[in-house]
């Protein structure tokens, strides 16, 4: 009778989207039992979630749900636990109050992982990826490309917002945002109401939507949304950004709980380490070297987050080991935020994943509104690999300078908006890593493979 009650409850309310949803839902981070569904409410808004087993509304359970409030800016993540593996689920979000206005459906569904470890064959992954998302906004973008000029307009940094539409419907087990998901201005980097207006204003975006949706979503942070171009850890909003970032995205973990957003996440047989480059960065201008040493004070990482780095590294048993964060990390002839600028810490990394024969490693990288692949040979070992993917909608870069014939490029797309569809396949003595580079609407720029058995 409760369950008729409950479906009937359902269907009144109309399975139908809430006036007071300002965007999402957006599917976070899901495990093998568990899943995170966030939504962004309208001022003085809450909602509710239902979600059951597919095909089997009748078990449609109400889930509590956290709430977080700033300012005007009220967002929700529901934590839903006690599922069942491989399954797939649907979820409705609903009025918090049955009374509150409904205008049009609002429904999404997630599957858990499999578990498969010690069980059966090791699943194929796909992931998609890319960074650097501006969206135009008039209100607030430059106007002029020369101050000296005051009559020459600029062209809109943002680009074609249909390439996330693009991503919507690729099918793949998760979307990692590979840092400047969103672009600070002026206004907004200024205060911590700031730091929250421009993700609000932004995840609204109608393009977004299916994409928000269509999976698991997971971010790490470069420059433009963590505060001001090319930032630091002197960054005076340091916490009220980190807040932000907690506010708008349902990544598995934070960082130690108390500084930093890097975390820890695996897919199938894929180990990511998604880095903080900001939260304890040195100023890119600090010199390199000290009387012809290392400067051991500059750092891009910071001595807490290598050591959990390298203490997460050596527990990992992943076939590959990918580290993520927004700046690029081997490149020897960028003239921008590279870690080879640090390199005291740089150094201190590349001897220790030497020592301890870490296998499997690859690093994914955003920030240089250019996509490439950079090889960086060493010696007695594996090479490594850097994948750069960028930009999603931001203005696009042209190789130029030292860069233009990068001799360490083996893959290389400029000029165009882009993201990344990665696929892992193949047995589990020697999977293969291929990702794929694709346009605005599809079609294929660029592709660069690996094999885990290169790797070791």
């Amino acid at each position: 009778m409760i369950k008729n009650i409950l479906l009937i409850l359902l269907v009144t309310l109309g399975i139908k989207a809430i006036a007071q949803l300002h965007a999402g839902p957006m599917l976070g981070h899901v495990t093998h039992t568990t899943a995170s569904v966030w939504v962004a409410n309208k001022p003085n808004q809450n909602s509710m979630l239902y979600y059951w087993p597919r095909d089997r509304a009748q078990l449609a359970k109400p889930i509590s749900n956290i709430t977080n409030n700033n300012y005007t800016f009220s967002t929700q993540q529901f934590e839903i636990p006690g599922l069942q593996p491989a399954t797939t689920y649907d979820y409705q979000v609903i009025p918090a109050k049955p009374n509150a206005p409904k205008t049009k459906t609002v429904t999404g569904s997630f599957t858990t992982l499999p578990n498969w470890a010690y069980r059966t064959a090791v699943p194929n992954v796909t992931f998609i990826t890319g960074s650097c998302a501006y969206i135009n906004d008039t209100a607030t973008d430059r106007v002029y490309t020369d101050m000296t000029k005051l009559n020459k307009l600029g062209t809109p940094y943002g680009g074609n917002l249909a390439i996330f539409e693009t991503m919507a419907n690729t099918p793949a087990n998760a979307m990692l945002w590979l840092g400047d998901n969103w672009y600070t201005r002026e206004v907004d980097y200024s205060s911590a109401y700031g730091l929250n207006y421009r993700p609000y204003k932004e995840r609204a975006t109608p393009q977004l939507q299916n994409l928000l949706k269509a999976m698991p979503n997971y971010a790490i942070w470069d420059d433009h949304d963590f505060g001001p171009n090319d930032v630091n850890k002197s960054y005076i909003y340091c916490n009220e950004s980190r807040e932000a970032f907690k506010r708008f995205w349902a990544n598995p973990s934070y960082g130690d709980g108390t500084k930093g957003i890097y975390t820890k996440l695996t897919i199938g047989d894929i180990d990511f380490f998604m880095l903080d480059d900001r939260t304890w960065r040195s100023a890119d201008n600090m010199r390199d070297s000290l009387n012809g040493q290392p400067n051991t004070n500059k750092k891009m990482l910071g001595d807490q987050q290598i050591e959990w780095l390298e203490n997460a590294l050596l527990q990992s048993n992943a076939n590959f080991k990918i580290i993520v964060t927004g700046s690029q990390t081997l490149n020897p002839v960028s003239p921008y935020d590279c870690w080879q600028a640090f390199p005291a810490e740089f150094a201190r990394f590349n001897q220790f994943i030497t020592e301890e024969k870490i296998r499997g490693l690859l690093f994914l990288t955003g920030d240089r509104h250019h996509t490439e692949v950079i090889k960086l040979p060493r010696e007695n070992t594996y090479p490594l690999y850097d994948i750069t993917v960028s930009p999603l909608t931001s203005a696009t870069h042209k190789f130029s300078g030292a860069e233009k014939n990068n001799p360490y490029r083996v893959v290389g797309v400029d000029e165009k908006q882009n993201f990344g569809k990665a696929t892992v396949t193949g047995p589990l003595n020697n999977r293969k890593l291929t990702i794929e580079f694709i346009g605005i609407t599809g079609e294929k720029l660029g592709e660069f493979s690996v094999l885990s058995s290169e790797l070791r």
